[in-house]
């Protein structure tokens, strides 16, 4: 089973160095810098069908909030398992992301590109167990 993973994220060294890594782990991976409007980002996103979202909450010209919520409620889209990674690390965010269908939240200053590579990899796999 193939696994596709949509990265939206602003800041490129992170984009380019997740895409990177998560490539070289076998994943097919698409990515997005939020620098359109949500609908364009959920457009890419539906036609890509990925398994999994990463996704930044902090965007140039989108809220990665709307980007979550549109995306919970697109036909199709729903169930895809949503990992936030972000620099916001207040309560409010962490909850009003879960609050929004988030299923994982990750803080950026809590790691290094490698760790949170291996973190989600972890994720994933089980998620793929569990539905298999």
């Amino acid at each position: 089973m193939s696994k596709k993973l949509f990265i939206i994220e602003d800041d490129a060294n992170i984009l380019y160095g997740l895409r990177a890594k998560f490539s070289i782990g076998g994943f097919q991976v698409e990515i997005d810098m939020g620098v359109g409007g949500v609908e364009e980002i959920l457009n890419k996103i539906k036609s890509f069908n990925p398994d999994f979202i990463i996704l930044d909450l902090m965007l140039p010209k989108v809220d990665g909030f709307s980007v979550l919520s549109g995306v919970k409620a697109e036909n199709g889209l729903e169930k895809t398992p949503v990992l936030i990674f972000t620099n916001l690390s207040d309560e409010d965010s962490r909850a009003r992301s879960k609050n929004l269908g988030a299923d994982y939240y990750f803080i950026k200053n809590d790691f290094i590109i490698d760790e949170f590579v291996k973190k989600v990899e972890k994720i994933i796999s089980n998620r793929l167990k569990i539905k298999n």
